[in-house]
């Protein structure tokens, strides 16, 4: 590996969601590790706690005197940068070797027995489900998470024991060519990220590229209906949740609390009466592919049952915050208007007599721009839409592009755009009973005041 005989390890964009898993790991291999972010939040916190020396300012100054030698310090940084950073020029123009999060994590992840989960959806849930069933085994595993696990509490698992290596694929900047996974998941490949691809046809060409480099003898799990062009030398197996058809399906499907209970048929046997305490039918679909990689690593069926049994599901992910007779409050990160569809229509499946009232803040420019009109059909589920601004992330403004785009093609009476300086005013104004977040911006932070209000309420 190019880090084998540095020293120290700095991240610019530390706090990232999938950079923070890499410097827990590197930390984890004895490596000195630092970094920067734009801003300070719980999860940087937690990382400075660890032992993660991070800064919030652009400022060449604050880079620790221990990451200033080329000779022994490795710079990874996050995609998501503006164009012109100071800290990724400062590091440039010293002749630092300076790589993106993608090579860093297919460093790692080549060197294992790689499992990469991909797909626009689907991905953090599949792939933390997974690394708990793996790690409630004899196999083991270690992964690399894209949200924050609630059984661990963290994005990272790592076991010294186990060759086996568990990545989110991520299709964003074609991230995922760098891995070269022994299985590999897809879970859709839905129309996404085109100020990358440009069409929905070039992103099922990037998919199918990441599916070619399977390796030999790999094998591909993807949802049943996707068909993607599979190489000669990958076997693949199929899953759905009611399609008969599919090689791993779901049979005596039936809520139990806000979870659900069922049976799988799998090419070869039958595994019953798994018990997945999360809610939502988004994350049954999730759980089946899950148990579609652990039945092809061999893991016993009895195995695969208890540890979703015990599974307590991610952080951000149809995230229950409340629970109550006469409030009920979940959280999600849905941002593209096929999640935002499958959680809506899940949350409905539980709680079909409730006024509906859900909080969105889109996310890119590009991505409102290229989806406008899905977005407003995909929030006509709600009964009650209350409009964030959009989260511009690492994209400057687009003229003419807005919430505004959005709003107005919404065909619901009640909506309202709000600031968000307005929007736990106008929460408690419409006082919900059944009250939903969506968004992959910075829409978390309102997560705990909006439950601790409803919690009083």
């Amino acid at each position: 590996m190019i880090w084998t005989n540095l020293n120290s390890v700095y991240f610019i964009g530390v706090g990232g969601i999938g950079m923070s898993a890499l410097a827990r790991y590197f930390l984890s291999q004895g490596k000195e590790v630092a970094g920067y972010d734009r801003v300070s939040t719980a999860l940087t916190d937690k990382l400075s706690r660890e032992g993660i020396d991070i800064h919030f300012e652009d400022q060449p100054v604050l880079i620790p005197a221990a990451f200033r030698n080329p000779e022994r310090t490795l710079v990874i940084y996050t995609p998501a940068l503006p164009e012109h950073h100071q800290q990724l020029d400062y590091f440039r123009k010293r002749g630092f070797r300076v790589i993106k999060r993608s090579v860093a994590l297919g460093e790692v992840f080549n060197t294992g027995r790689g499992i990469g989960v991909a797909g626009t959806h689907g991905k953090t849930s599949i792939s933390t489900m997974l690394a708990h069933i793996l790690h409630s085994s004899k196999l083991g595993c270690n992964a690399f998470l894209g949200g924050i696990g609630k059984n661990r509490m963290s994005n990272l698992y790592l076991d010294a024991t186990s060759n086996i290596i568990i990545a989110e694929a991520d299709e964003y900047d074609r991230s995922f060519l760098t891995l070269f996974p022994e299985i590999a998941v897809v879970s859709s490949m839905d129309a996404d990220h085109l100020d990358i691809y440009h069409s929905e046809e070039n992103i099922r060409k990037g998919f199918e590229s990441y599916i070619a480099q399977i390796r030999e003898k790999g094998k591909l799990i993807h949802k049943y209906g996707l068909e993607p062009q599979v190489p000669n030398h990958v076997e693949q197996y199929s899953y759905s949740i009611d399609n008969k058809q599919a090689d791993y399906h779901t049979h005596k499907l039936t809520l139990h609390g806000l979870g659900y209970r069922f049976t799988v048929v799998t090419p070869n046997m039958i595994i019953p009466d798994i018990q997945l305490g999360i809610p939502g039918m988004v994350n049954v679909e999730n759980a089946l592919a899950g148990i579609a990689v652990a039945h092809q690593l061999g893991i016993a069926p009895e195995t695969i049952a208890r540890a979703l049994s015990t599974f307590e599901g991610v952080e951000r992910r149809f995230d229950v915050q409340i629970h109550h007779e006469e409030r009920i409050y979940i959280d999600d990160y849905a941002h593209h208007p096929e999640e935002i569809k499958a959680f809506l229509s899940s949350v409905r499946i539980l709680f079909p007599d409730k006024k509906l009232t859900g909080i969105f803040q889109p996310h890119l420019y590009t991505r409102t721009r290229d989806f406008v009109d899905e977005f407003a059909r995909s929030l006509e589920m709600l009964d009650h839409l209350i409009l964030m601004e959009i989260y511009p992330a690492r994209e400057e403004p687009i003229p003419g592009v807005s919430a505004s785009m959005i709003f107005d093609r919404v065909n619901l009476k009640e909506k309202v755009l709000v600031s968000r300086e307005q929007l736990l005013r106008v929460v408690r104004e419409q006082d919900p009973a059944l009250l939903v977040t969506m968004g992959a911006g910075d829409i978390n932070q309102f997560v705990a005041p909006l439950r601790e209000w409803m919690k009083k309420r």
